[in-house]
Formats: structure tokens, sequence, C-alpha cells
């Protein structure tokens, strides 16, 4: 069984936080939290990256994803959308 996630992520990045999205997508492919991550706008300000993952794994997901917001200090540029 399989549950949805995404995160809100912001058009305008500079260099840095591009590499470190893209870093943190890779992480999550890497780490088999998931296989592929959907990218759609949500409008001028924002897109939404969502992927599966087992259902189960949310919380560890979750922190993980956290914790990479805090150590990059990407809280401007990327959260968990609910």
């Amino acid at each position: 069984m399989e549950k949805g996630m995404k995160l809100q992520v912001r058009k305008e990045l500079d260099g840095r936080q591009q590499s470190n999205i893209i870093k943190l997508k890779g992480s999550l492919i890497s780490k088999g939290y998931t296989q592929i991550i959907h990218i759609l706008d949500q409008d001028e300000e924002f897109h939404i990256n969502s992927f599966d993952i087992e259902i189960g794994t949310a919380g560890e997901v979750q922190e993980f994803i956290m914790a990479f917001i805090a150590r990059e200090n990407l809280q401007d540029s990327i959260s968990i959308h609910k």
C-alpha cells in the first residue's frame, strides 16, 4: 500500500538552493523512499513535488526531509505541503 507526500518548492531559487533541493530529491530516491517524483505548477511562486511512499514510513520520511531542510537552511525554499 502507498501513501502520497507533497513538497512545496519555491520557483525562484539561487544556485545553492537548487543544488540542495536536487540533492534532497536524489536522496529520497536513493534511500528507497520513492521511485519517482512528479512536478506540477501550483501558482506563480511554487511548484508541487509529489511522490508515493509506503504506508508506515511517512514519519521517517518526514523526519528525513525536515532534518535535511534544517541542515541546508532551506526553510524559505521548500516545505512539506499539507
